[in-house]
């Protein structure tokens, strides 16, 4: 199946060059080489006799060229700069990876203006053309990385989750920065998915795991870095009462997730990042994903903002419920924003008197990409 980048790729190549970015084994590799006419413009760095070849420029005559895990070599920001302005009417350039290519690419101003970036997420359910409840919930199982998903088996699914994990602590983690401790990063990462839902607490955890605030903090970021984890802030101007600091996060690979509630949610909080991305990558849209949570207790779950000001208000819920208070709360205050309260499981359809969307969650993600 085509990834639903692969269209944009192509139109913004015929331009610049092209960044592709995203976590580990989500597909690039597979999505650039369906692009070339022969896998001999193909090039990797972490393979010796790619490297030379590209240190040395001998390169097929092909009109595309994939240069993936170039990020790695020092000097590649300098390499690319004359690679493009010598030969950019010769090849269209496509350039892969993941963790430090999102990360060091802000190290220098050198290529500004002779790229796009796009980042590449797991499958979703509009990508994957889903149709029914069953389906639904066999993404919500297997999370949305193409190899666990297209095995179609839970064990198998586990199995790789374990395994990606491992990854991203031994190979990507050890090529972005340095941490001393790994034992305890491997526990924080292996309590995050039972945290996934509510605000995180730094202080709880650095009591849990025995380190500093600091060092928390930083082992945080980091997870953000190489794609285990992403982050969001909470919305609320002053009139709302909202918190103001803590942050929610969630897994890209949801089916580490044990709770179905909290896994479902993650997996909405994936689509909503993906469209959103999606959005600021392709459109240059002043588009973001929030969750809000006031003093008093009412919450909801996601709000999409557009210039700042709600163009979304989404609530999750495994099964049909009553709609939650606080998704009434601000649909009051923003009456234009699109509110929606949907579900795993339950197959209740209506627009409540409050104008708020009640439905099956195939009814919004559909709308996605």
């Amino acid at each position: 199946m085509d990834r639903y980048l692969k269209k944009q790729i192509v139109a913004d190549l015929q331009r610049k060059m092209v960044f592709l970015g995203g976590p580990r084994q989500v597909g690039k590799t597979t999505l650039a080489k369906s692009l070339l006419r022969n896998e001999s413009a193909y090039f990797n760095w972490d393979f010796g006799e790619h490297r030379q070849k590209i240190l040395q420029m001998q390169f097929p005559r092909q009109p595309l060229l994939v240069l993936d895990e170039l990020h790695k070599y020092r000097k590649w920001r300098n390499y690319l700069k004359g690679l493009y302005d010598v030969k950019k009417d010769q090849y269209k350039i496509l350039v892969t990876g993941s963790a430090r290519l999102d990360y060091y690419r802000y190290g220098g101003d050198s290529l500004q203006g002779r790229y796009h970036y796009l980042r590449l997420h797991p499958l979703s359910a509009a990508e994957l053309g889903l149709r029914t409840a069953d389906d639904l919930n066999t993404l919500i199982r297997l999370g949305g990385f193409p190899e666990p998903y297209f095995s179609g088996s839970l064990d198998e699914a586990r199995r790789w989750s374990r395994e990606h994990r491992e990854f991203l602590l031994q190979e990507e983690l050890n090529d972005l920065e340095t941490v001393h401790d790994m034992g305890q990063m491997e526990l924080l990462m292996l309590r995050l998915p039972e945290l996934v839902g509510s605000p995180l607490s730094i202080n709880s955890l650095t009591e849990d795991l025995q380190v500093s605030h600091k060092t928390l903090a930083r082992w945080l970021e980091i997870l953000e870095r190489i794609y285990a984890i992403f982050r969001l802030a909470p919305f609320g101007p002053p009139k709302l009462r909202a918190i103001k600091k803590a942050l929610k996060h969630y897994h890209f690979d949801w089916n580490v997730v044990p709770d179905d509630g909290a896994r479902f949610e993650n997996m909405i909080a994936s689509h909503l990042l993906k469209w959103v991305q999606f959005q600021i990558d392709t459109k240059g849209l002043e588009i973001e994903v929030r969750y809000f949570r006031d003093v008093d207790g009412r919450e909801v779950d996601f709000v999409v903002l557009e210039n700042r000001k709600p163009l979304w208000l989404i609530e999750a819920k495994w099964n049909d419920s009553d709609i939650a208070p606080g998704l009434k709360y601000l649909k009051a205050r923003y009456p234009k924003a699109e509110a929606w309260q949907i579900s795993a499981t339950g197959k209740k359809d209506f627009v409540s008197r409050e104008g708020i969307r009640v439905a099956p969650a195939l009814e919004l993600l559909t709308q996605l990409v």
